[in-house]
C-alpha cells in the first residue's frame, strides 16, 4: 500500500460522517486518484451499507456506479481523535477516530479492505493510529499492512 503524507489529514474535528467522508474524498481528490464526483459515490455507498468497521475505523469507498470517477488507486487518512458518529438512525453509536478512504481501480479495493481491516482488527493499532503527530508516523505504521 503507497500511503502519502498530502494524503493524511490529522487532528480534525467533524461534526458528521457525511463530514468525514468528503474530508477523505477530497484528499483522494487533491492527489489525482478520483474525479470529485467520486465523494458523493462514496456517501452513497456509506447510506446504503455503512462503512463503520468496528475497534472505531471506517473504511468508506464508492459505489460500483461510482468506479467510473477512479482514476488510479489510492488511500487516504482522515484522524479525528475527539470522534464522530457514524451510526445510522437505527443502530446505536459507532465512534470513528480514523477514516481510510478508499478508491481502487478494478477490484484491488477489496484488498486494500482487507489489508486494513486485518490491521485495524487489533484495537492497539488503531489507538496508534488515533495518536500519531505526524503522517510520517501514520505511514511508519501502515508500511506493515500488505507485507
Amino acid at each position: 500500500m503507497e500511503l502519502q503524507a498530502n494524503m493524511i489529514s490529522l487532528n480534525q474535528d467533524v461534526a458528521t460522517r457525511d463530514q468525514a467522508i468528503r474530508m477523505a474524498g477530497q484528499l483522494l481528490v487533491d492527489a489525482g486518484c478520483v474525479e470529485k464526483e467520486y465523494i458523493d459515490s462514496m456517501i452513497a455507498r456509506n447510506n446504503d451499507v455503512s462503512t463503520y468497521m468496528g475497534n472505531f475505523i471506517a473504511i468508506p469507498h464508492g459505489t460500483d456506479e461510482g468506479k467510473q470517477y477512479i482514476k488510479k488507486t489510492g488511500i487516504s487518512v482522515v484522524q479525528i481523535p475527539m470522534g464522530v458518529d457514524f451510526s445510522g438512525e437505527n443502530d446505536s453509536e459507532q465512534l470513528v477516530t480514523v477514516v481510510f478512504g478508499i478508491a481502487g481501480l478494478g477490484n484491488e479495493h477489496l484488498n486494500l479492505l482487507s489489508q486494513i481491516a486485518l490491521y485495524c482488527s487489533d484495537v492497539s493499532n488503531v489507538a496508534k493510529l488515533a495518536d500519531a503527530q505526524t503522517p510520517q508516523e501514520i505511514i511508519n505504521l501502515l508500511k506493515e499492512v500488505g507485507k
